[in-house]
């Protein structure tokens, strides 16, 4: 294979400007090639240094290279991969590390498993490069092939070589020569030697294209002259015989060759010539019997590269199945570099290719190599000392198998993949050029020499295997031409010229493409170019030239291709689909000169078109990209969008047009009646210099509704925001809308602004005009943005005389107009003197205010005529202040004004002067607005760092004085004051709230967390008898809540609270107390007694009522008693807990003793339910028979009146039967779900197993290959298959109770981490501890298989896991504390499971 160098002037390969035809006719061969020097490969490095990736990595010299011999003597087993001798040569990255499963060739490329793991697809980008590739049959070469096959009886094509001559070996034994014209010159040996020789399978000719080398199938070699077609060896003892000619390959020494055998080895073949006589010397590179090497490829540099430092060692590069090496062949054999694969796919071909590359402003030979779908690039580098570097640069991840790998130039590779489709690739961008597909070329394969069927079939299995793909001599280049043999034709393969690609497209009528391919071509931005030399200006002026030509015909084509008939949307959708693709390239080229002339004459023709090119300018002039448009066209397209009522889009491109060539007049007329004020005040401006005239017309408008108080209309509102906006801009030297007035008109256009401003009266006065009205007009509309215009304005003067008079003559009359009149606000009228109070605060300031005017001013906004407005003129003031204008006050006089006024915002300014910060407490608590603020005040001095202790003890002090105020405001907030600074004085804060009900909501929000803030109970240490007092008066305000708030408070003394209680009379509080200091028998009497007065009330009462309140008193009382009884039973002993609830038994069935059974009492039933409510709850408890007995040994019941209480004893009886019922069931179900479970576990472990594959899921090899050692091989239930002695290396044991179990090397490395994840997960969760693993039976991995496919066929909860929920939910009921506040306990609960799902059906029964 030839490697030469190509770059942008060198890819005038062959025919690049031939027709197919002509191709066919003369196929010169030796005219097409470039000349390629130093100074050509300058040129390439200058054009693409800023494409040249430089995200790469030296790999380490190797300190001690290894020898050809222990390379050759080390164990290389085929189920190992090599080791590298340089660790650091192997990245991780770079290794595919996927396991194969394939195991035919056939499926290599086939939805398997390993495809799902390729990497993703590169980006589908064939619309951005065209058809880069051009291919053509040589018919010529073809026909003759394919008449030496019928009349010479010369077989099909087997092997092709390409020079300046192309020979194409047959398999019959013949060589066919072909010279540049496709004739066939020379018919080399004879079918008689071909049937001694078999076929030919390898080609190679030399560099100055002299010699043939011919390899055959059984294994012998000739060489011959192809100038005389004479034979000048034939060479049978080179190589071991019975083994064909995989590979056969000059290297640039004439005299020395390589070949490649199918056992795997490889010899060195050096000509000599001794006396006339011509021998041949072979020397054993590498031996098959340490590895098979089935690919190799030398390193061949062109003439213009022979004095390169790397060409003097005859690299030679070789691939065997698992590993690839780089050896030198001079002066000396040296290995310079060893790589292994990784794991690949057995059947995939070993590829390699050298090409000589710019990288780094150097150029050096890069080998390619690759197996499987991931190529991999090494730079070969020489340093100083003489040793060779390799550098790994960026690999490339495919998405398919490649058979056949080819540099077309240095920067473009072409691959072929395992259907035959050849992928054009840009090396540098990795981005997929085009997809050709060539399975018409019946490419001819070499598997047949592979598994060398000639010899007997001897070879081994895998490279048999790799064989069935291998098509290394049907494919040669040269010359930037790649050569494709099929079984009956040749094609040849090159890239396009940049004229070629283009015309290619407009062929196909896409023009489009065809102008942003063109346009990429331009910009240096396109791939693969070929026929573009001379510097970027000249590339770019051809490319231009071509360019307009398309837009020429593009335009004819718009025109033409329009729809005459239908509907106008359809032609302007024509019309917008193709016309902005002409103004966006003539622009890109620059071309307004073309756009406006020959372009808008040839699309105004129609004028649906003219429409859509005017409105496609529209973008260009908003972004000012567009400038200089001819008169014509401007005026155009102000018509055009005009007519369309697009009235907005006309004043965005006015205001961005040079409308010096239109008529002035006439636009400002338009703008006015369409009320484009923008595009108006830009035409007075910009056309004719003149800045005041647009100012008149604005002010006519808004002044006189303004005048007589009118409200102005949104339009006149407008108006006025735009007459504020231009006046600024005029102020401050900018253009309007946009950018700057030229710099020597500013100060004319700044002195004519002012003038116009401070005019006494308008040009058109009425007689009634007041005197300023611009200004007076200017401050009704909007008085502070009108100030803050001249605040900027003010920033900006320079301090000469003209404008300290000019500032002094607009500060006199603003005082003039707005102190003199009535008619404005007090807002107003403080924004006017908050902004003289900023100006006369500069330090530069020349400004003079009389003082007597600000205390007017102050008199006019603290002592007003009405009380209205009160919030606005405090603010007002309070901004006057903060400007700088206290400076203008007496502070004392304003003090005393401001509290008059009950402006306490500014008392409190005025006392955070004077640092007097407890006087600013009574400002908060005087001011309704404010007065909740106080609370964070108060904190924030208190706790920030910055003042004096003086300030906060005094700030202390008045919020102690104060605290009831505070407390009455809002009592959290004063609360969480108190805890927070005034933590050890609660008892004087108590002592100074008299109001008990004030007391009682403090206390509440200080001690009961419920209340929401945030105090810490520890750190506040709150003495026990502040506690009990706040439960004295919860029991007075609040008795219904005291049970509920004990719950809650920590610190209170029980014998005390329980007086308390006892004294306001809260039986239930009194229950719970006693309950909480253990006296569970006093709390008892406590609740029975409650509940016998109720039963007393209920005896007693009259008949007049059906539903009576204190039934329901009954029931509550009575449920609070068996929750009483439930929570401690289970801590007494039988005699205490029947001590509890045979009296309540007792008091509940009184009642029914004392009614008469004739006269049957209202609430009977009732009271039987609950008696019966009871029975329930203390059957938990209580023995049955006890009960019973205790109920029969009654005076009443014992003599006979059994009827009375007979419903209960059945109820009972009832009971007794659902539970023994429900416990059989249940019994039933569990031993029918583990028969079943039994059932299915065994037939699941003793089914037989069904391999998925016929080889080792490590090693890849087949199970037999190590019968001889009597190893085992091993089935797992998931499929995999290994051999013992594999799974040993891997270390795939576990050891259980003493015995060695196999584990699945596959499952395992898959699932291992997802298995730690789920035991951490369980015992974080609680429901697994260290302990209990180590102590429950483990299962084996294949029980646990089966379990886990007993567990998918059976899908939901178990019944146990269902009862064992039931019976957690019961019990956690029954023993729940009695606590108001507290919830239920939180279980992870299988019924809240969102895919729960009750089966009401027995398990499936699987049948075996």
């Amino acid at each position: 294979m030839e490697n030469e160098p190509d770059h942008e002037n060198v890819e005038q390969s062959l025919c690049a400007k031939m027709s197919e035809e002509e191709l066919n006719k003369s196929f010169n061969l030796e005219a097409s090639l470039s000349k390629f020097s130093y100074i050509d490969l300058d040129k390439e490095l200058e054009f693409k240094n800023d494409l040249i990736d430089d995200k790469e990595f030296d790999i380490p010299q190797v300190d001690t290279p290894p020898t050809l011999e222990s390379i050759l003597n080390e164990t290389d087993d085929e189920d190992e991969s090599f080791v590298l001798e340089d660790p650091t040569l192997l990245n991780i990255d770079t290794i595919d590390s996927h396991s194969y499963d394939t195991s035919s060739v056939a499926s290599s490329d086939s939805g398997d498993r390993t495809n799902l793991k390729r990497k993703k697809k590169l980006p589908d980008s064939f619309s951005l490069h065209g058809s880069v590739m051009r291919h053509s049959l040589l018919k010529g070469i073809s026909a003759q092939i394919v008449s030496a096959a019928d009349k010479v009886d010369a077989g099909l094509p087997t092997a092709i070589a390409v020079s300046s001559l192309i020979a194409v070996g047959t398999s019959h034994g013949l060589a066919l020569i072909f010279d540049q014209n496709q004739a066939l010159r020379l018919c080399l040996g004879s079918t008689s030697v071909g049937g001694q020789y078999g076929a030919i399978s390898a080609l190679s000719i030399n560099n100055d294209c002299s010699r043939l080398l011919c390899g055959f199938a059984k294994g012998q070699i000739t060489m011959w002259d192809l100038a005389s077609g004479k034979l000048l060896r034939s060479i049978t003892d080179a190589h071991p015989p019975g083994t064909a000619i995989l590979h056969i390959k000059f290297t640039d020494d004439p005299t020395l060759a390589i070949c490649n055998d199918s056992g795997g080895s490889v010899f060195e073949l050096t000509f000599k010539r001794v006396m006339g006589v011509r021998t041949c010397e072979s020397r054993c590179l590498f031996s098959g019997s340490k590895g098979e090497v089935c690919c190799i490829e030398p390193l061949h540099s062109k003439p213009e590269l022979k004095d390169h430092p790397i060409t003097q060692f005859s690299l030679l590069a070789m691939a065997s199945l698992t590993k690839i090496l780089v050896i030198g062949l001079k002066p000396s054999l040296k290995v310079w570099m060893t790589f292994p694969y990784g794991r690949m796919d057995p059947s995939s071909v070993p590829l390699l290719a050298w090409h000589f590359v710019a990288v780094q402003n150097y150029v050096n030979p890069m080998l390619a190599f690759c197996r499987g779908d991931v190529v991999h690039f090494l730079l070969v580098k020489r340093d100083e000392s003489g040793a060779i570097h390799v550098t790994k640069q960026k690999h490339l991840h495919l998405y398919y198998d490649l058979i056949n790998f080819t540099w077309i130039n240095s920067r473009t590779v072409v691959l072929l993949d395992s259907v035959e489709k050849l992928h054009v690739i840009d090396r540098q961008t990795q981005e997929e050029l085009e997809t050709v597909e060539i399975s018409e070329v019946q490419l001819v394969y070499n598997s047949s020499h592979f598994k060398s069927l000639a010899t007997g079939g001897n070879v081994s299995q895998a490279l048999a295997l790799v064989g069935e793909k291998a098509c290394y001599q049907s494919i040669s280049s040269y010359g930037g031409q790649i050569f494709y043999l099929g079984t009956k034709s040749v094609y040849v393969m090159m890239l396009r010229s940049w004229r070629e690609r283009v015309d290619h497209l407009l062929k196909q009528d896409c023009l489009t493409e065809a102008l942003a391919l063109a346009w990429s071509f331009h910009e240096g931005k396109a791939k693969a170019v070929v026929g573009l030399s001379g510097d970027a200006s000249k590339r770019k002026a051809i490319v231009a030239d071509r360019m307009v030509e398309i837009l020429f015909h593009y335009a004819d084509r718009a025109l033409k291709k329009c729809p005459d008939q239908g509907k106008i949307q359809v032609m302007e959708q024509h019309f917008q689909d193709m016309v902005p693709v002409i103004v966006d390239y003539c622009l890109l080229l620059q071309r307004k000169d073309l756009l406006f002339s020959q372009m808008y004459d040839k699309l105004s023709e129609n004028s649906v078109a003219k429409g859509v090119f005017l409105e496609c300018l529209e973008p260009y002039i908003l972004s000012d990209k567009l400038v200089g448009i001819t008169p014509q066209v401007m005026k155009d397209l102000i018509v055009h969008f005009q007519d369309k009522k697009l009235m907005e889009n006309v004043e965005a491109l006015i205001v961005h047009m040079d409308i010096t060539s239109l008529d002035i007049q006439q636009v400002v007329l338009m703008c006015w009646e369409n009320h484009l004020y923008d595009a108006m005040i830009y035409v007075y401006n910009r056309g004719m210099n003149e800045f005041i005239s647009p100012m008149e017309k604005l002010f006519r408008v808004i002044a006189p509704p303004l005048n007589a108080g009118k409200t102005l209309t949104d339009e006149q509102v407008v108006m006025g925001n735009k007459l504020l906006v231009y006046i600024s801009c005029c102020l401050a030297g900018r253009a309007y809308p946009l950018g700057d007035i030229p710099e020597d008109l500013v100060p004319l256009v700044k002195n004519q602004v002012f003038e116009f401003l401070i005019r006494l009266h308008s040009a058109e006065a009425s007689p009634e005009e007041e005197i300023y009205p611009y200004i007076r007009t200017l401050l009704h509309f909007d008085t502070r943005e009108f100030l803050n215009v001249l605040a900027l304005t003010f920033e900006d003067f320079k301090n000469d005389k003209q404008a300290v008079e000019y500032q002094q003559r607009i500060v006199d009359i603003l005082l003039k107009v707005m102190v003199e009149n009535s008619d404005f606000t007090p807002s107003q009228v403080g924004c006017l003197f908050t902004f003289l109070a900023r100006q006369l605060a500069k330090p530069d300031n020349t400004l003079f205010v009389n003082r007597t005017l600000f205390d007017q001013v102050l008199e006019f906004l603290c002592s007003p005529d009405d009380d209205s407005r009160h919030s606005e003129r405090q603010q007002v003031l309070l901004e006057l202040l903060q400007a700088g204008g206290i400076v203008q006050f007496e502070e004392s006089r304003l003090i005393r004004m401001a509290e008059k006024a009950e402006f306490y915002q500014i008392c409190e300014f005025m006392y955070e002067r004077e640092h007097q910060y407890d006087k600013i407490i009574d400002c908060y608590l005087r001011d309704p607005l404010r007065e909740e603020e106080v609370f964070n005040y108060i904190h924030n001095i208190l706790s920030i760092p910055g003042h004096s202790a003086e300030e906060k003890q005094s700030v202390w002090q008045k919020a102690m004085d104060h605290i009831e105020e505070l407390v009455s405001l809002k009592p959290c907030k004063a609360a969480e004051l108190v805890a927070t600074h005034f933590s050890g004085h609660i008892e004087m804060v108590i002592k100074k709230l008299q109001n008990q009900v004030l007391l009682f909501k403090f206390l509440r929000s200080l001690l009961d967390p419920r209340e929401g803030i945030h105090i810490n109970q520890e750190l506040l240490q709150i003495s026990p008898c502040i506690t009990e007092q706040f439960i004295e008066l919860l029991c007075q305000f609040s008795p219904t809540q005291v049970i509920e708030t004990l719950q809650v408070l920590e610190c209170y003394r029980l014998e005390e609270t329980i007086q308390i209680t006892q004294k306001y009379q809260l039986h239930e509080v009194t229950a719970y107390l006693l309950e909480k200091k253990g006296d569970i028998h006093g709390a008892f009497l406590i609740m029975l007694e409650r509940l016998q007065s109720k039963l007393q009330e209920i005896t007693h009462q009259g008949e007049n009522t059906k539903e009576d309140p204190s039934l329901k008193d009954v029931e509550d009382t009575m449920v609070e008693t068996i929750a009483l009884c439930q929570r401690n039973s289970h801590n007494l002993n039988q005699q205490q807990r029947e001590a509890l609830w045979f009296p309540l038994l007792e008091a509940m069935m009184a009642p029914q003793k004392l009614s008469s059974s004739a006269i049957p009492h209202l609430h009977s039933e009732a009271l039987k339910s609950l008696t019966m409510q009871v029975l329930n709850s203390m059957a938990a408890f209580i023995a049955l028979p006890s009960i019973l007995q205790r109920i029969l040994q009654d005076p009443v019941y014992g003599k006979g009146k059994l009827g009375e209480i007979q419903g209960l004893i059945l109820g009972m009886l009832d009971t007794f039967n659902y539970e023994q019922t429900l416990l059989e069931t249940t019994t039933s179900l569990l031993n029918q779900d583990l028969h079943w479970s039994l059932c299915n576990l065994r037939a699941s472990v003793t089914r037989g197993l069904n391999p998925k594959q016929d080889y080792c899921s490590i090693c890849l090899q087949q199970y037999k290959r190590r019968q001889e050692m009597a190893d085992e091989i091993i089935v797992f239930s998931c499929g995999h298959l290994y051999h013992s002695f594999c799974l040993q290396n891997k270390e795939c044991t576990v050891e259980i109770e003493g015995q060695t179990r196999w584990t699945c090397y596959k499952c395992s490395s898959n699932n291992k981490v997802g298995k730690l994840s789920e035991n951490s997960s369980e015992i974080k969760k609680g429901r697994i501890t260290p302990s209990q693993g180590t102590s429950e039976p483990v299962l084996d991995p294949q029980q646990i298989q089966a379990f886990d496919q007993l567990c998918r066929l059976y899908r939901g909860s178990s019944r146990l896991a269902l009862l064992t929920e039931l019976s957690q939910n019961r019990s956690s009921e029954s023993y729940r504390p009695f606590s108001g506040s507290q919830s239920a306990p939180a279980f992870n609960s299988i019924f809240q499971n969102e895919n729960f799902q009750l089966q009401l059906i027995p398990p499936p029964v699987t049948e075996d």
